[in-house]
């Protein structure tokens, strides 16, 4: 769950360079994300359609490592450049992939510091949120623009009726309650999604997907405040 620009909210740009916080991340996605480790296997299977078996894949947002061993795990073939802002993340997902990491390139930087590709595939997963909508059309931009022809992009992050933004915030805390979190932690998880996280309408997000060049964009996972589309460049 890293952050993909120099616009991200302070607040959580802090939380991934703390080494203490880093080393408990992998403890937070899944009491957050309902079927996160779904959402990471449905991932790879929208990933491989139509994509080669040798394919390279760009990961934006990899800090942690969680998406990128279970996607180096479900295709033996594939190689990764995974890419983080955060030098402590990127840590982290040295030590969760340990031996894996022969099939993966780490680069500390945004998206415009990983390499033009071209690339088969690509995902950003629990990232885009961290971003405005402009910075968050610029970043789409510039991952097509990485792509081949065609590649699949998957996309997941923090989405939700902006309207009704308390009542989902809600839910968003009672659901990390009932996955076991400490209340003081989801109440304070709460109160900085409610304070810093830009959040959009699912439909505002799929219109970004569009504007920035993909095309076939299919929502294909919605869970309380989540949201994940594949499309195509």
């Amino acid at each position: 769950m890293s952050h993909s620009a120099k616009q991200a909210p302070l607040d959580f740009v802090a939380s991934f360079d703390d080494p203490a916080a880093v080393a408990r991340y992998a403890e937070g996605p899944p009491r957050f994300v309902p079927g996160f480790e779904a959402l990471h296997r449905m991932t790879g299977i929208l990933l491989a359609e139509g994509t080669p078996p040798d394919a390279q894949v760009l990961v934006l947002g990899a800090g942690g490592g969680l998406e990128l061993r279970a996607l180096v795990e479900a295709q033996p073939r594939w190689t990764f450049v995974g890419v983080d802002p955060s030098r402590e993340m990127l840590l982290q997902a040295e030590r969760t992939l340990g031996p894996l990491m022969d099939r993966v390139t780490l680069i500390q930087g945004y998206i415009d510091d990983a390499p033009a590709g071209p690339f088969d595939a690509a995902t950003c997963l629990l990232t885009l949120h961290f971003l405005d909508a402009v910075e968050r059309e610029a970043t789409v931009c510039a991952i097509h623009r990485r792509l081949r022809a065609a590649a699949p992009f998957v996309a997941a992050h923090g989405s939700f009726p902006q309207d009704e933004r308390p009542r989902w915030l809600d839910r968003y805390e009672a659901y990390a309650l009932a996955s076991g979190v400490d209340r003081e932690q989801a109440r304070k998880a709460r109160a900085a999604v409610e304070a810093s996280l830009p959040a959009l309408d699912p439909q505002q997000d799929a219109d970004i997907l569009l504007d920035g060049g993909f095309r076939d964009v299919a929502l294909f996972y919605a869970a309380f405040t989540w949201r994940g589309w594949i499309a195509r460049a």
